[in-house]
């Protein structure tokens, strides 16, 4: 999935943390994961240096890129013999079994290839994709059919493709957070392309604030609401911004992979916000799945998994631009 960057990044949560000079917060800012990564902290911690930040997100890159052809998710889906694993793909292997039972099968990891095929991933899509060539796609599809043993994956399909973009951004908070944490760090807000762990307060005492993005399809950036994050996460995902138009009928293509079709989703949801205090991988991974899902199911979903707050943006079927909101969600403006 590509990540819908919920946040004007960090123009409201800044606003009550820039301060003066000699402000007890300072901010880091690099590059992770095809996008960039920003950290506000308290600064009374000497022993938190950006290159370590840096060196948490070459490991990672090393473990789960699909952009990087030596990592380890890119031999393994080059099909290479005795590829061991390490902590960070088991931890993120198993949080992405999970959410794909949770969601009976509407997260799946190993849609990838379905997704380069459309156009959307990192290699070069197929042209003049058609019923057949999906149909040939899909049976290499299937998260549940993967097994690890002895510290190695195994595939029963070869060219099965496993790609965890849907949640490695929110996995990327969540090992920089712990690396803070490990250093006493109190007070900070971590993002990755619009994935957010907050914790503590700014430097204000008062909650992180963040922005949920208003769905604009004409690439403007607007705010659709705001929302305080207390030692929670908050991820999000869209499909208003990436999408491909058929230059026969004219009909748009969204970047969401219906796991069951294998063909684009046709989803009224069009940005889901997953907020509470969980890992932000899962957070990230859940608001994928609930795209796919699409609004009725996800509502139910949410009924059924009451510590779980989300904020959905949706077209109703007259078109209108509409939201929900679960009862536990407070919103600091709307």
């Amino acid at each position: 999935m590509i990540r819908i960057t919920i946040l004007i990044v960090f123009a409201l949560s800044l606003v009550n943390c820039t301060g003066n000079a000699g402000s007890p917060y300072e901010r880091m800012t690099g590059e992770a994961f095809g996008t960039t990564y920003n950290i506000t902290m308290r600064s009374d911690s000497s022993e938190v240096e950006q290159r370590q930040i840096d060196s948490l997100i070459i490991t990672l890159n090393k473990s789960l890129s699909t952009y990087d052809p030596n990592s380890l998710i890119s031999r393994i889906n080059r099909g290479e013999n005795d590829v061991a694993i390490d902590r960070y793909f088991y931890e993120i292997y198993q949080k992405a079994g999970r959410i794909h039972s949770d969601s009976e099968g509407a997260f799946d990891p190993t849609i990838g290839i379905l997704v380069n095929a459309w156009g959307f991933g990192p290699e070069e899509g197929i042209p003049d994709m058609d019923q057949r060539k999906v149909d040939s796609l899909m049976t290499t599809v299937g998260y549940s059919r993967l097994k690890l043993s002895r510290g190695q994956l195994i595939k029963p399909h070869p060219n099965t493709y496993l790609d965890f973009n849907a949640n490695a951004k929110g996995y990327g908070v969540d090992i920089i957070c712990r690396f803070l944490d490990s250093k006493k760090v109190k007070d900070y807000l971590v993002e990755i392309g619009g994935e957010i762990r907050a914790r503590g307060f700014n430097e204000k005492g008062l909650p992180w604030t963040v922005a949920i993005e208003e769905p604009n399809f004409d690439g403007t950036r607007s705010i659709q609401t705001v929302i305080n994050l207390e030692n929670e996460v908050i991820a999000t995902s869209g499909n208003y911004r990436k999408f491909k138009v058929d230059s026969v009928t004219g009909e748009k293509y969204a970047h969401t992979i219906d796991t069951k079709t294998g063909y684009p989703s046709k989803t009224d949801l069009l940005s889901v916000s997953v907020i509470g205090k969980m890992d932000c991988a899962d957070a990230d991974g859940y608001a994928t799945a609930f795209m796919a899902m699409g609004l009725m199911h996800t509502k139910v979903f949410l009924q059924n998994h009451k510590r779980m707050k989300a904020y959905l943006i949706y077209s109703d079927e007259q078109g209108q631009i509409k939201t929900y909101k679960t009862d536990n969600l407070e919103l600091v403006s709307n």
